[in-house]
């Protein structure tokens, strides 16, 4: 794993989260937790603590070395301050080489282009350093700035994956995008 990914022009790089990022992901986390409340599960109060975001990073790291998922925070190249995270993760070898990709932003920086270009960067990881052949990303039905991102790093909607993940306790559909290898030459 690289230890850095840059997209200099858009002023920001990615690079694997480590345990020392702990309390920079939780002030992540408390900083967006009701403005992206809409969006995600429902986390315990527990879960917006410092043990349990080191547990989280533990977590990706393991998987890192077994070449199942990778966690990369996004940072902003002048202050290297923590703006969001993009992950690969199911990661499926074999006769499958996909995985889904996923990320979070935050709120004070949406809008900039900051997450089109953190997510081509790791299109071009997945594809290039991981060999992949196919990457897969859902989102909420209603959630049109996500599947712009999508669409703008050349992600194609494929469907509706029904009641696939529970957002808020209730099971949601989500609109299916993917993207593949041959699509980004």
């Amino acid at each position: 794993m690289p230890m850095s990914l840059y997209n200099t022009p858009q002023g920001i790089f990615l690079r694997p989260l480590g345990l020392e990022d702990g309390g920079d992901l939780l002030a992540l986390r408390l900083r967006n937790r009701d403005s992206h409340a809409p969006y995600e599960p429902l986390y315990e109060d527990s879960f917006f603590t410092l043990e349990k975001q080191q547990d989280y990073i533990r977590q990706k790291l393991r998987q890192a070395e077994e070449d199942q998922g990778y966690l990369f925070g996004i940072f902003l190249l002048k202050q290297e301050r923590l703006i969001g995270y993009i992950s690969i993760s199911n990661l499926v070898r074999g006769v499958g080489q996909f995985a889904d990709v996923g990320y979070m932003m935050d709120q004070q920086e949406q809008g900039k282009g900051h997450m089109t270009a953190a997510l081509k960067l790791i299109i071009q990881y997945a594809f290039r350093a991981l060999s992949l052949h196919r990457l897969q990303a859902g989102t909420l039905l209603h959630n049109n700035r996500s599947q712009r991102v999508l669409q703008k790093c050349g992600f194609q909607p494929e469907g509706i994956a029904r009641k696939l993940v529970q957002i808020q306790g209730e099971w949601q559909d989500h609109q299916m995008f993917a993207i593949l290898a041959e699509d980004n030459v």
